[in-house]
């Protein structure tokens, strides 16, 4: 019989038709995946970008070539804190735990360091005792007094109707006087008990060391294990202190001028001061108080001058310089503060630009004149000292953090 060859051709294509129709939905499948990773990935690097601190060139807020002409006296000085504190312990004790690490900021009041409080508990626990024993003792009077009272007015009643001779109601009236005198006694017992009992729990508390004043710690001078006391005990294994700490409020500057000059220092002055740590930052500050005493070894007055503004560039115990100026030049060179005109943007009708605060971006309004060689002077806005951001880039953001970028 012969081979219907037709047939045979459909048979073979049947599944070479099924496994096409696989071999299509299998790379279909797989395209699915990949569009899948592809947005996650996407997804990831967009956080990443707009997460991430923004790398910006920034310029100071500064006065103009040759604002510096009203200068009366120039001077080199540090940046001091007027409140500094070494914390000790009020009693002499090993300490069982340090509470802080250099840097940390700590308010007042806040516990730094315990003392081993062993002594001083078995201490408290005998001064309650005494309390718990002169109260009792100090009832038990009570109850006896009144008993000898309710019998001296028997008594009395007795002698009155000449039931009782005479010395018997003496002997009732002494001993209400003396059981009134050792009431008195006990009742001053447990009030010295009880100032005992105050006494161990303020030695107690005085266990915990804390901050005097809120600031930032700068120096940890004690571990775990060590003694420390209020008091210097000598052999060098003792502390007398277990950290240091700063109030960064408090920040100023201590200047010694040549006392052949102090007549052109005067309190309230406008001054200008550089870091020698940030030479292209100028900082406004003004004479607080001169010290009303030379040094004779060095012929100079000890001059303090106060920031306008505190910055947490400023650290204590930099060098910085001081330039004092004349009387209207602070408010001139206020007048022409300059900026980059690569700082500016353009808000619809206002002018704003963005500010570096505490390593962060803010946006902030200001008023201009016209541009002169590049640089804006700025009318109103800022202040003389502050960061702008130049040539800010289309991502940043209100509160963006920033990180400065390498020239």
């Amino acid at each position: 019989m012969p081979l219907d060859q037709e047939a045979l051709a459909n048979l073979r294509r049947r599944p070479d038709a099924k496994s096409g129709a696989h071999r299509g939905r299998r790379p279909r499948r797989r395209w699915w995946w990949i569009a899948a990773a592809l947005v996650l990935a996407g997804g990831l690097l967009a956080w990443r970008h707009f997460s991430a601190p923004v790398a910006v060139k920034t310029a100071a807020v500064e006065l103009p070539p040759g604002a510096s002409e009203g200068t009366v006296l120039n001077a080199t000085g540090y940046v001091v804190a007027r409140r500094l504190a070494t914390v000790s312990s009020k009693v002499t004790g090993r300490i069982t735990e340090v509470l802080f690490e250099e840097g940390a900021a700590v308010r007042e009041g806040q516990v730094l360091a315990r003392l081993d409080p062993a002594t001083a508990k078995a201490e408290h626990l005998v001064a309650s005792r005494s309390v718990e024993a002169a109260r009792r003792s100090l009832s038990e009077i009570e109850v006896r007094l009144a008993d000898a009272e309710k019998t001296l007015a028997r008594t009395r009643s007795l002698v009155e109707r000449r039931l009782l001779a005479q010395s018997a109601l003496d002997t009732a009236q002494a001993d209400v006087s003396a059981l009134r005198a050792r009431l008195s006694a006990a009742r001053a017992d447990v009030g010295v008990a009880e100032g005992r009992l105050a006494v161990s729990q303020q030695a107690l508390e005085d266990l915990a060391i804390r901050a005097p004043f809120s600031g930032v710690v700068i120096s940890k001078d004690a571990q775990p294990g060590e003694t420390v006391s209020p008091m210097s005990a000598g052999g060098g294994f003792t502390r007398t202190g277990i950290a240091t700490i700063v109030d960064m409020d408090s920040r100023e500057i201590e200047v010694d001028v040549n006392e052949a000059y102090i007549n052109r220092v005067h309190e309230g002055q406008q001054v200008e001061a550089v870091l020698d740590a940030y030479p292209d930052w100028r900082i406004p500050a003004r004479v607080i108080g001169i010290v009303p005493t030379a040094d004779r070894q060095k012929a100079t007055v000890r001059v303090r001058i106060a920031f306008q503004n505190l910055d947490a560039r400023i650290l204590p115990d930099m060098g910085i310089k001081v330039r004092f100026l004349q009387e209207g030049d602070a408010a001139a060179a206020r007048a022409v503060l300059t900026i980059p005109e690569a700082a500016l943007l353009h808000d619809g009708d206002s002018t704003v630009v963005w500010v570096v605060e505490d390593g962060r971006a803010a946006r902030r309004a200001v008023e201009v004149a016209s541009v002169v060689d590049g640089r804006v002077p700025v009318e109103k806005g800022l202040e003389s000292g502050e960061t702008v951001i130049v040539d800010p880039p289309p991502r940043l953001r209100e509160g963006a953090a920033v990180e400065f970028k390498a020239e």
